[in-house]
């Protein structure tokens, strides 16, 4: 079974890697949330997976592995196949179909794993927790703090509705074919209770959004479709910094203030 480079496929075939994933996942399991998992691929995590918890959920695009999901499916009648794209996925009527919360996880398509993260973003109020295997970039991106070069959009607009947590780095040659990127794994955690208030969630990612677009201007260039003469007054010492300076609270404020009439 060879991995399909337009799907960004890379398996993951260390035992020991495979055994400490699965044993983070179970060790946060929560009985009221249905396990999900995308891109099932070999079925490295999977049959370990429903062995521990005797129900699985599992996305897979590539129709090249369905004969061997649906054998397994034929035999572990806790596994529920979903055959289609992640992407297009309706992660809100499975959550009702389950009458559950979701913990999602997976061996994310490093081509695909960021429009993946963002549509997890808009369901996180269903969620329990997620762990992904991703570009070891793409973690440092979605855990970085202000004042660096890491810093940026999904920095922000992840760390508004999850704690993010780093748990480990995998090295190439623990997947086949080996990727030439080091990769790590990711626990995200919704937040119980929103953690900040921002008043207009499409208005905020706009503005993280273009404040970012241009990271090396000051917020006044950055931002300025959307500025006038009193709301300038308004955002005082905002304006002259530059969108990776900014606490994701102060971006919040920015946010709020910007949209206020």
């Amino acid at each position: 079974m060879k991995a399909k480079k337009h799907f960004g496929q890379n398996f993951l075939n260390d035992e020991g890697i495979i055994s400490l994933i699965v044993s983070n996942i179970v060790n946060v399991y929560d009985h009221d949330s249905q396990v999900i998992e995308i891109g099932p691929g070999r079925c490295a995590i999977t049959l370990p997976l429903l062995d521990e918890l005797g129900s699985l959920d599992v996305i897979e695009i590539d129709h090249s592995l369905y004969p061997r999901l649906r054998d397994l499916q034929s035999k572990k009648p806790g596994l529920t196949l979903h055959e289609q794209d992640v992407l297009n996925f309706d992660f809100a009527k499975l959550a009702e179909e389950k009458n559950s919360t979701l913990q999602v996880c997976g061996n994310l398509p490093y081509n695909i794993s960021t429009p993946i993260l963002f549509k997890l973003y808009e369901y996180s109020d269903l969620l329990s927790h997620c762990h992904f295997m991703l570009q070891k970039e793409v973690v440092d991106r979605i855990t970085a703090t202000p004042g660096g070069k890491n810093y940026g959009r999904l920095s922000v607009m992840l760390q508004t509705r999850f704690e993010a947590e780093k748990l480990f780095e995998i090295p190439p040659e623990a997947f086949d074919p080996a990727p030439k990127v080091q990769s790590a794994v990711i626990r995200l955690t919704p937040y119980s209770t929103p953690k900040y208030a921002i008043g207009d969630e499409a208005f905020f990612s706009k503005v993280v959004q273009l404040a970012f677009g241009q990271r090396r201007k000051t917020l006044a260039n950055a931002l300025k479709p959307l500025l006038n003469q009193s709301i300038k007054d308004k955002l005082g010492d905002y304006l002259s910094q530059r969108a990776e300076q900014l606490e994701i609270a102060q971006f919040v404020d920015l946010a709020n203030t910007l949209k206020m009439p």
